[in-house]
């Protein structure tokens, strides 16, 4: 996720850090040259492009602009749940934290870095990576060699605490309240798992690219019979916003990748296990961690 002050007008115009304009870069090379190409044309054969209207390609672009603007529409309500999951994430640790805190010490670590683990184990899942070793990292003994290692770890918190209620150590409404969490923190990872393996339809997606290519590379020719070489500012404009949108869009649409716009899981993951920890009394606590280039992992 992109972290950085409210830019001022020198920052708006020449930005690259957190501009989607890397990512279109060779797009909107590949435009500017058919423009030039066109201009070219339209001077050398005055009247080559005289029945070319650019009438169409107004009706054309109001219309690429709001079926853009339902697609981004739909990236960002994916990109937003997500966030509210993760948000509901930390508040169900956090209340396990409290709810746990009526257990002995070797307990209450079992439960809390469980929490951690879980945290780190669902982002290391979300983003392909590797989820044992992420899990690992914070549990000793964790069922890293499950199906779903994630939810064998809350399965395994779980019966732990079952155990504990049957052995009287803890009464079965305090057990019902520490379930009611770990029964949030698994709802949590089921509604990630649906964002992430649930993409936009395919066609919707593809209708909307090849209207925008094909927009864009035509429209250098409608313009230029009558606008000269001014022609390639309006294209590269169009070109900018439309391709920009369309990469802002595939961007929102994984939130839980690696890409500038997407969450930072890492983060969240990070401040999840700092106040595990924390509430154990552990006074070395890992860092939280920084963007790196204005961008949040």
């Amino acid at each position: 996720m992109i972290v950085r002050p409210k830019p001022g007008l020198w920052e708006v115009a020449f930005a690259l850090s957190g501009s989607i304009l890397p990512r279109i870069a060779g797009r909107l090379a590949v435009i500017a040259l058919i423009a030039i190409a066109a201009v070219l044309a339209a001077e050398a054969r005055p009247g080559l492009f005289a029945q070319i209207s650019a009438i169409p390609f107004t009706l054309i672009g109001i219309a690429l602009s709001i079926f853009m603007s339902f697609r981004n529409n739909a990236c960002y309500d994916r990109w937003w749940e997500g966030r509210k999951l993760w948000g509901s994430l930390v508040i169900a640790c956090r209340s396990l934290a409290r709810r746990v805190s009526i257990l002995d010490e070797a307990e209450r670590r079992l439960v809390l870095t469980g929490a951690a683990g879980f945290a780190a184990g669902l982002a290391a899942r979300l983003r392909g990576g590797d989820e044992p070793a992420a899990i690992a990292r914070h549990c000793e003994g964790a069922p890293v060699t499950a199906v779903n290692p994630t939810d064998a770890l809350l399965h395994g918190i779980g019966q732990h605490c079952l155990t504990l209620m049957r052995e009287g150590r803890i009464a079965p409404i305090h057990h019902s309240l520490i379930e009611e969490q770990l029964h949030l923190m698994a709802q949590v990872q089921a509604g990630c798992e649906r964002i992430a393996l649930t993409p936009v339809p395919f066609s919707y997606s593809l209708l909307l690219h090849r209207t925008a290519y094909i927009f864009c590379l035509a429209l250098p020719f409608a313009l230029a019979g009558t606008l000269g070489w001014w022609t390639l500012l309006p294209v590269l404009l169009v070109s900018y916003t439309f391709f920009g949108l369309d990469a802002l869009g595939d961007q929102l649409e994984d939130p839980f990748g690696l890409e500038p716009n997407d969450l930072p899981l890492d983060a969240m993951a990070r401040t999840i296990e700092r106040e595990m920890l924390a509430i154990l009394g552990e006074a070395d606590l890992p860092p939280p961690l920084a963007p790196e280039g204005d961008v949040l992992r």
